[in-house]
């Protein structure tokens, strides 16, 4: 347990060395020792699984997938180093020779990540934000969340134990508990720290955001800060699919008890017999909905005080629960209403309610769904239940929506993030803090780096990245031709 600022410093100062260890190791030894830690975690027995469900409440099946996916996680962001492709490698000769240009990426040094409540294996201790960075060749100090602590010290444990077997510096990876917001501030105004990495509250994120850039040196904040992920659905998808849409939306949307980054929390359509038809449909369905036992009882009692918030909101009509359960915990679903000219006039309406509640919003005409869509903020997802005729005479939204979000979905639900090279995680401000990187997928890993460019620079003494033998056998951009020559 770090309760001071002198037991930060110690713990930075060797996150420092190790990553001044990491330096020494190329693209090949890094990926070979992330393989290391995946084999570490996946060995972990049954102790693992139990303690997440004591902790979250998360069900076993959801743990075990989420453990598959973290250990997946740390094998494909391992190869997709060991194939040299976020070194970037390139080389720059003059046909004279006077000038030798070359260029790579670097890490950036010590990364601090904060556990995420809601993904107690694959965006917290063991992460991917963790993967990502060490792939990137820089330490990690992770502040584990207070919500699932014998959890996080599983995991820690098991990443010590692969570094171990591999033989790299301990220091490249340290667990910090402590349940205190001043160590977490002090974590990311050390003057070693270079790049911190979160997943939780807007409030949470844009306050270390704003730390990070109050520094003397500021420093890049990666937060992933939540989303309402709107769903647009349009009339001619609605004409056969309402019924099968509405139990696809609902389904969705109280899925882990809407305790999901990517929960499709709004639902916007044009108001007619389709759209009343849609309500009848969905009332039916989140009625048969079971209440849900949440992560912690400081989300909860967030939840229902944001919902009784919507509930007081002018113009906001119920128009259906799920089933209640009086348990300590449990969360009733809710589904609201309410029109487009009420949200314009009182964007709060648009703010994220964390857990299982829906908001519909029906629209006049086209003209003011296109003006809701201008007013909506950055997203992760944005949604269009469309048919492809929807498509061709609503290309006005579409163009608007790709400036409001990271992911772009036609048809489908948001919820359920594929780990691919493809998959982007991340979205205009408010939903992440940059929207050019996303936090899932290999690509992660380009947050973490920075390029630097050697000129004239004996072969010898150049990171083996950019050595003229190329012994890394890694693909280069050698005087604008690709090549592994």
């Amino acid at each position: 347990m770090i309760q001071n600022e002198n037991e930060i410093d110690v713990v930075v100062k060797q996150a420092e060395a190790g990553f001044q260890f990491l330096q020494q190791c190329n693209v090949i030894e890094r990926a070979k020792l992330m393989h290391a830690i995946a084999d570490e975690i996946e060995a972990i027995d049954s102790m693992l699984i139990e303690t997440a469900h004591l902790e979250t409440a998360l069900p076993v099946s959801r743990l075990e997938g989420e453990k598959a996916r973290t250990v997946n996680q740390w094998r494909m962001y391992a190869n997709a180093v060991h194939t040299g492709l976020y070194s970037e490698a390139r080389i720059d000769q003059s046909p004279d020779g006077k000038i030798d240009l070359r260029k790579y990426n670097k890490g950036l040094g010590p990364v601090v990540v904060f556990g995420a409540s809601n993904f107690p294996f694959a965006f917290s201790t063991a992460g991917g934000d963790t993967a990502s960075a060490i792939g990137a060749g820089c330490s990690v100090i992770v502040k584990a969340h207070p919500a699932h602590v014998k959890t996080s010290q599983l995991m820690a444990d098991a990443v010590h134990r692969g570094i171990s077997k591999y033989g790299a510096s301990a220091d490249i990876f340290s667990h910090v508990v402590s349940n205190s917001f001043e160590i977490g501030q002090q974590l990311v105004k050390h003057r070693l720290v270079k790049a911190v990495a979160f997943t939780g509250s807007f409030a949470g994120g844009k306050a270390l955001f704003d730390l990070g850039q109050s520094r003397p040196d500021p420093i890049p904040v990666f937060a992933e800060m939540g989303s309402i992920n709107p769903v647009f659905v349009l009339p001619d998808y609605l004409t056969d699919n309402g019924e099968a849409f509405a139990k696809q939306y609902i389904g969705s949307l109280t899925l882990g008890v809407g305790q999901f980054c990517t929960n499709p929390g709004v639902l916007i359509g044009l108001e007619g017999e389709k759209l009343d038809t849609l309500k009848a449909d969905l009332k039916r369905e989140i009625q048969a909905v079971a209440a849900g036992k949440m992560l912690h009882q400081g989300i909860l009692n967030h939840y229902n005080q944001l919902r009784g918030e919507m509930i007081g909101c002018n113009g906001v009509n119920i128009l259906a629960e799920g089933t209640d359960n009086v348990q300590e915990g449990f969360a009733q679903a809710l589904l609201v209403e309410t029109d487009a000219a009420q949200v314009l006039h009182n964007p709060e309406l648009l703010e994220e309610v964390f857990g299982p509640f829906g908001l519909v919003i029906s629209c006049a005409d086209r003209h003011e769904m296109k003006i809701l869509m201008e007013h909506l903020v950055g997203q992760i997802t944005l949604t269009f239940a469309a048919s492809e005729d929807d498509m061709w005479k609503y290309q006005d939204l579409f163009t608007i929506a790709q400036n409001k979000c990271g992911r772009l979905l036609f048809q489908g639900m948001p919820t359920g993030v594929e780990v691919k090279h493809a998959m982007q995680h991340g979205g205009p401000f408010p939903a992440t803090t940059d929207s050019r990187f996303t936090s899932v997928g290999p690509d992660a890993i380009k947050r973490f780096l920075r390029p630097i460019s050697f000129q004239n620079w004996p072969d010898e003494f150049l990171p083996k990245e950019l050595q003229d033998g190329n012994p890394l056998q890694i693909e280069r951009l050698v005087n604008q031709h690709w090549t592994k020559e």
